[in-house]
């Protein structure tokens, strides 16, 4: 068990395999064995990092912090602390938020994003009274919510054992990562989205019901070195719903992603 003291807070992590390294971010509330599936395959011939952000998992839960700024920095005094050459930042749904904001604030250190489903601008969505609802519902009962709302997150190709398995995670995370949802009211990428140096890759599950696929096609179009990947029968979470398919538009978009010059 490896940890990362960064930021005051001590970050739990998994380092596995050489070559190329990718790290990979999960989404809110779960943990860094949402990537089982893709470290599994992609060891062979890559360095692979799997993070518990911050909140998460097994790293510290601070009452603090618990917002993108802090994360982002989290993710890059990591790659300075494991010495990662420009590693590619594989995000999915809040984060791909963290990834994005990582590629673009500090675009000699990454070699490239790849976004899962993700990230939501939600004001222009009609989205902020849902997300104050989400608020109030994990406010007055948490684990309730998790099981009304998370079977919403997978698609048909989804075992019942999967999504035990997420209410479970999201059960163990701190409370204070609610936070995150707070600052989604505000949150557009879009405006700096042409501004990103690195190559991006948007994959989505066409299914998904949380972040709609239009999103992703935006973005995609938005980003100076963007393209757009679609997974077949998959919702939000298309890297454990279809783990062989999505890891098969991972190693095409990694292939594509040539390092530009920092």
């Amino acid at each position: 068990m490896s940890f990362a003291h960064v930021n005051g807070i001590d970050l739990h992590y998994e380092d596995h395999g050489t070559g190329r390294p990718l790290v990979f971010l999960h989404g809110w509330g779960t943990s860094g064995r949402a990537w089982d599936a893709q470290v599994a395959d992609l060891v062979r011939d890559h360095r692979t990092v799997t993070v518990d952000w911050r909140g998460c998992g097994r790293s510290h839960h601070p009452v603090a912090g618990n917002d993108t700024a802090g994360n982002v920095a989290d993710v890059l005094a990591l790659i300075d602390r494991l010495g990662l050459d420009r590693p590619v930042l594989v995000g999915s749904s809040v984060g791909a938020t963290f990834a994005l904001e990582a590629g673009m604030a500090a675009p000699e250190r990454v070699g490239g994003v790849v976004s899962v489903n993700g990230p939501g601008y939600w004001p222009s969505q009609g989205m902020a009274a849902q997300l104050d609802a989400l608020i109030a519902d994990l406010a007055a009962d948490r684990a309730g919510t998790f099981a009304d709302w998370v079977p919403n997150w997978y698609g048909p190709a989804a075992s019942r054992a999967q999504i035990d398995r997420t209410v479970r995670q999201l059960l163990d995370s701190g409370v204070f990562i609610d936070a995150i949802f707070t600052e989604c009211r505000s949150y557009d990428p879009r405006p700096a989205l042409p501004h990103l140096a690195v190559p991006a890759a948007f994959v989505h599950g066409r299914l998904d019901t949380e972040i709609p696929i239009e999103v992703s096609k935006t973005l995609a179009a938005l980003a100076p070195h963007g393209e757009l990947h679609v997974i077949e029968d998959a919702a939000h979470m298309p890297h454990q719903e279809r783990p062989e398919a999505f890891n098969a538009v991972l190693r095409t978009a990694l292939a594509r992603m040539t390092p530009i010059a920092a």
